[in-house]
């Protein structure tokens, strides 16, 4: 099969739009929503996610032929927790800041129903290198929603993106005043919400 093929391809696009994991399947909504009260975590949550995916995915299809099915899901999780404490390291020696804001988030990457999902439903049954764009894909489809509702948060409640100021102090000097509804865990649940209904009502058509 050619790297790039046309199923490859498929493989790629699905998890961006038709079968989105968040906004199709809504797996992952928890620390979707836990992470994005500002920007620059949702990001880094979300390429973390996606290196996580992407590396375990090829992993597991690399030795799927030779785990014993009944010990399966924990050879699954032995790999991801591996994984995981290595890219939690990597944080704290080079983003100290940013992990010290996702807190256990980064941890609790081990029991993301996205990635267990791509592991057992995907890279069980495929060869690496399409096991590894479909890692790539859902961990980008992931962080997408990420970045999303992050931005919108921290602009609206913040006035800034990144940590960098956005609205000048000429619009506070005429009473501008940040949304501080928008720093609430609850509006990314209303913000992905409305970014669910967005999707289905324009690109998802249900069968």
């Amino acid at each position: 099969m050619s790297l790039f093929s046309k199923e490859n391809k498929e493989v790629f696009s699905k998890p961006l739009n038709l079968d989105h994991p968040i906004l199709v399947q809504v797996l992952g909504i928890c620390s979707a929503l836990a992470v994005t009260a500002q920007l620059e975590p949702a990001i880094v949550m979300g390429l973390a996610v996606t290196v996580i995916t992407a590396f375990a995915n090829v992993i597991i299809s690399l030795i799927r032929k030779t785990i014993p099915m009944r010990i399966r899901i924990v050879v699954q999780l032995v790999v991801v927790a591996a994984l995981v404490t290595i890219v939690s390291q990597i944080l704290k020696a080079f983003a100290y800041d940013v992990s010290v804001q996702l807190s256990v988030y980064v941890g609790l990457i081990i029991t993301n129903c996205i990635l267990m999902g791509r592991l057992e439903a995907f890279a069980m049954m495929n060869k690496p290198w399409p096991s590894f764009i479909d890692g790539v894909s859902n961990g980008l489809g992931y962080a997408m929603i990420l970045v999303i509702v992050g931005g919108v948060r921290e602009f609206f409640g913040r006035g800034s993106l990144l940590g960098f100021q956005i609205l000048p102090q000429s619009f506070y000097d005429f009473g501008y005043v940040n949304n501080g509804m928008m720093t609430m865990p609850a509006m990314a649940l209303i913000l992905l919400g409305c970014v669910i209904w967005v999707h289905r009502a324009y690109f998802f058509k249900e069968k």
